[in-house]
């Protein structure tokens, strides 16, 4: 396996095309927008600056790792003598069922195609594609190039031939794959996102304020950032898109999201991305100032 294509260039898809690229794999990055790959681009570029600065890589390193990197907007000369496919876009099922469609067409049957979903369902993914036993989950954590785990989803037809192979493939990449099993939210959202949703609900109850439920997990549950910081940096839109879909799959009352998170989604208050969640993120990327709506 040599070449490798990703599909999006956002925060996931730029993060995986670099660490395919730093491991010598040739990465086709494809986006429709050409602005959204030379944003992509350039934080590939940033975060492998900032690794020269701290000498974990050289500048040689750097250099041949954006080499190795191809960017395209039409999905189908991107894919075209690829091994392997992950698809990176939003998480949006209609959106990821119709790449995968694309994908069925497009490629060779033996080309394995991955996705970097965090909570659909493989199986409902692989439905649309000719030999379903080639498509697997591949979910990457976020940021890519530095924590250490994947995620490895068998959907109900996946082959153990493909499992291996993507299993054997995130040890070369220098990750720790774990395999589970097709249910939603897998294993990581489905124990994370209820934890988030929590927090949301003690602050909307009034239990506590922003900085206080965070500082009690971080201080006294070890955690390195609070829920709510967890959630902004997450993207609220993306937590409320998985709380939805487990809602959805096991249609059990505890996975239902907090209105809070419903209505800061809706007011475009979606964290870091946005400039302010549950924090105010105008003057820094750190969560240092509450928004103003929960001071």
């Amino acid at each position: 396996m040599k070449t490798i294509a990703v599909i999006g260039a956002g925060t996931m898809g730029n993060g995986i095309a670099h660490t395919f690229a730093q491991s010598g794999f040739t990465v086709k990055l494809i986006d429709v927008s050409e602005k959204s790959l030379e944003k992509g681009m350039a934080t590939i570029a940033s975060n492998l600056d900032r690794m020269v600065t701290k000498g974990t890589i050289s500048e040689e390193d750097k250099h041949k790792t954006i080499s190795n990197i191809i960017t395209y907007t039409d999905i189908k000369d991107g894919v075209i003598g690829t091994d392997l496919v992950v698809e990176a876009a939003t998480e949006n099922v209609g959106l990821k069922m119709n790449i995968f469609k694309q994908l069925s067409e497009i490629c060779d049957h033996n080309v394995i195609l991955a996705t970097n979903t965090s909570s659909i369902s493989i199986t409902q993914i692989a439905a649309q594609v000719v030999h379903p036993e080639r498509v697997i989950g591949m979910h990457f954590m976020n940021p890519v190039p530095i924590m250490k785990l994947v995620e490895i989803i068998r959907g109900y037809n996946t082959s153990d031939e493909v499992t291996k192979i993507i299993m054997d493939l995130s040890v070369k990449l220098g990750k720790t794959p774990t395999e589970v099993n097709d249910y939603p939210g897998f294993v990581a959202n489905r124990i994370l996102m209820p934890m988030i949703n929590e927090s949301i609900e003690t602050l909307y109850n009034g239990v506590a304020g922003v900085q206080e439920i965070d500082t009690v997990m971080k201080l006294g549950m070890a955690h390195p950032m609070g829920p709510l910081q967890l959630a902004d940096f997450i993207g609220l839109d993306v937590c409320l898109s998985i709380l939805n879909v487990m809602y959805d799959g096991f249609k059990n009352p505890k996975y239902a999201p907090c209105p809070l998170l419903v209505n800061m989604v809706m007011a475009g208050k979606l964290g870091v991305k946005s400039g302010e969640g549950f924090y105010d993120y105008s003057e820094s990327k750190k969560a240092e100032n509450v928004s103003k709506q929960f001071k």
